[in-house]
């Protein structure tokens, strides 16, 4: 009878069969398991629908009608606020902007900050372990203070720095012996104006992104630099060979963030230029959009703005993701690491033979 019983509990600690075809079969839905996908998975799933998906289905909507804002009467117009939309030069001119901040912006932005982090995590002494400069927590602190302060603090502040009569950049300027400056508007002028917003986002937001890439850093083995700087390796050889490689999610998703603050950038242009600049040089769409709806109180139209850049945004991390696929990021990455273990073992047992 115990021979029974241990013959059918050692049956019963087998697996599970696989079905036809080589796939499992499936699990039966047990108490467990029902609780635990409703808790991880199907409220996180009603949260988003009802905050994300819902409210961007009824701006789709909204964008249809020609809706006040603070009347409940409205018609639906269709795709009326679009057309009027694309053939607004200022909106037009917004878009542009907008684009150029997400081409410069983050580019700009994530090489000051990798320079920062690579100086801080790597730029000690060429003999001995690789490690960074001294006083790093100093410099840590100080790249990242920036960050600490409000947007709109720091739009204000430079709105003030840039000030063509008692701004500090032309007083400084001007002790030099650049008279030019004296009296230069530099929020004023149309070939100025976004170049000086673009510093102003920039020095905000470097720090942060600074900090982001030397805790990445700081997750890099050691061993790789070591065995680098044996083969006789330099810091920017093993930047671009060894560390770039390493942090690729971390720089993508750096990327995405600063490109969505990028295309929006509401709060320093608004601060900076509350009229979007000299001939809209500065304009962006968030800046437009506000106008429209609570300025001409067109709240269907300023909603068709918003959704027009939503997709730029979609767009925009659609590009980021494909030029990381393309560039050997994602999957690729993936495949290669778990090919690593094996391409080794099979090279040590040709080595041996």
């Amino acid at each position: 009878m115990s021979e029974t019983i241990s013959k059918s509990a050692a049956a019963s600690d087998r697996p599970v069969p696989a079905a036809r075809g080589g796939r499992p079969r499936r699990r039966k839905l047990t108490f467990d398991r029902v609780t635990f996908f409703l808790a991880f998975l199907g409220v996180p799933l009603a949260i988003f629908v009802l905050f994300v998906l819902y409210p961007f289905a009824q701006a789709i909507f909204w964008a249809m009608t020609n809706w006040r804002g603070f009347s409940p009467d409205y018609d639906f117009v269709g795709l009326d606020n679009f057309t009027k939309m694309f053939q607004d030069d200022v909106f037009l001119k917004a878009l542009t902007n907008v684009a150029l901040l997400a081409a410069i912006v983050p580019f700009v932005t994530l090489t000051l900050a990798l320079g920062v982090a690579v100086a801080v995590t790597l730029g000690g002494p060429s003999i001995g372990p690789v490690r960074g400069i001294r006083a790093a927590s100093f410099y840590r602190i100080i790249s990242f203070f920036p960050y600490v302060v409000p947007a709109i603090i720091v739009g204000l502040i430079w709105a003030q720095m840039y000030d063509p009569n008692a701004g500090l950049l032309n007083g400084v300027l001007s002790a030099l012996g650049l008279d030019h400056f004296k009296e230069f508007a530099w929020l004023g002028e149309t070939s100025t104006a976004m170049p000086a917003l673009m510093f102003v986002i920039v020095w905000g937001l470097v720090g942060f992104y600074a900090v982001l890439f030397i805790a990445a850093i700081k997750g890099v083995p050691g061993e790789l630099y070591e065995a680098a700087r044996i083969d006789g390796a330099g810091r920017f050889r093993m930047t671009m060979s060894i560390t770039l490689p390493s942090i690729r999610d971390s720089v993508q998703t750096a990327y995405i963030y600063l490109g969505i603050a990028a295309l929006d950038a509401f709060v320093y242009v608004q601060a900076m230029l509350p009229n979007g600049g000299p001939a809209n040089s500065t304009l962006t769409i968030s800046q437009r959009l506000f106008n429209v709806a609570f300025a001409k109180q067109q709240f269907g139209l300023a909603t068709a703005m918003g959704v027009v850049l939503a997709v730029v945004t979609l767009v925009f991390a659609a590009l980021v993701f494909l030029v990381n696929r393309l560039t050997g990021g994602g999957e690729n990455e993936g495949k290669e690491k778990s090919r690593g273990p094996r391409a080794r073992r099979a090279g040590a047992k040709g080595g041996a033979r």
